[in-house]
């Protein structure tokens, strides 16, 4: 079992910045996917990011490429999501999620491939 724990959720103005971490513990070693969605009221949980540990390659939202980066610090075992110049539509609750899965399916960052979730911390952002 994989335990998830996000953190760093809050409101800032457009334009902000703001750093998620979602803290890792359990059978780690078997998560070879990890990734950060949103869900807005209304909307459906969509894939934010991703990495696949393999070899290090990640996927990226059109709507946030150049603005959020996802990034991990294995001594902790931590996965990050750096968010800046965040605009109002950027507003959601951000999940965490892991699950062992295989290049495709981990780089499609589809919700329903992913087995471990936190329990995602709210992200708002105001014009």
């Amino acid at each position: 079992q994989v335990n998830l724990v996000e953190s760093g959720g809050g409101s800032v103005q457009a334009g902000g910045s703001l750093r998620l971490s979602c803290a890792a513990s359990g059978y780690t070693y078997s998560t070879y996917c990890m990734g950060w969605f949103r869900q807005a009221p209304g909307k459906e949980r969509e894939g934010v990011a991703a990495v696949y540990f393999g070899g290090g390659s990640t996927y990226y939202a059109d709507s946030v490429k150049g603005r959020f980066t996802i990034s991990q610090d294995k001594t902790k075992n931590t996965l990050y999501l750096q968010m800046n110049s965040l605009k109002p539509e950027d507003t959601a609750m951000y999940y965490c999620a892991a699950d062992l899965l295989g290049y495709d399916d981990c780089l499609s960052a589809s919700p329903g491939s992913f087995g471990y979730w936190g329990q995602g911390t709210q992200v708002t952002v105001s014009s």
